[in-house]
């Protein structure tokens, strides 16, 4: 009994650490970004993605929901010295939410296979940021009330030559992050 509990054990220390480094790289990336109106331009993103392709649908998944959970709590996790809630009610509320479902997406895919190959990652990511364009597309047009032709010049435009350059970045590094990790597991 005792070898199975300390496996168990194990298993959930190891998910803890990967959440909290997670959440760490995720914050990390939000400091990088370039203040456009409205929404930010960082490089979350691209760490959202990698974190869903690596970790898988599940663990990518309760680590971005911890991710919003600090900041939420007041922790200056998102992009700008800030955290609390306005960020997830205000214009980016939308991107910060569709973090959530893009990691999910992604490791679904990953799990999935798609992770098996630079171009099919690349595809799972395009999916990944596209499900995260439209939850801060809808939100930012009629959560916030911008309306559509705003919403979608200030809210998708901007991003969308980055988000091919991130899906690239990403789809060559997970691969490496992991014969990495396998090196020192």
């Amino acid at each position: 009994m005792w070898p199975a509990r300390a496996g168990q054990n194990a298993g959930i220390v190891r998910a803890v650490v990967l959440v909290a480094f997670g959440t760490a790289l995720l914050t990390l990336s939000a400091k990088v970004n370039l203040p456009l109106p409205y929404v930010p331009m960082t490089l979350q993103t691209l760490a959202v993605l990698m974190i869903g392709a690596i970790y898988g649908w599940r663990l990518g998944g309760a680590t971005l929901i911890a991710y919003l959970a600090e900041g939420a709590l007041g922790m200056p996790v998102f992009a700008g010295p800030v955290g609390g809630l306005a960020p997830l009610l205000g214009p980016t509320g939308g991107y910060l939410f569709g973090f959530v479902a893009g990691a999910l997406i992604t490791g679904w895919l990953a799990e999935r296979g798609w992770d098996r190959s630079v171009a099919l990652l690349f595809v799972a990511m395009a999916i990944g940021h596209a499900v995260i364009f439209v939850a801060g597309f809808v939100w930012l047009a009629f959560g916030t009330g911008l309306g559509v032709e705003k919403a979608w010049l200030v809210g998708v435009v901007p991003f969308v030559a980055a988000s091919v350059v991130k899906n690239a970045l990403g789809a060559a590094l997970v691969p490496a992050a992991r014969r990495l990790a396998d090196r020192r597991g």
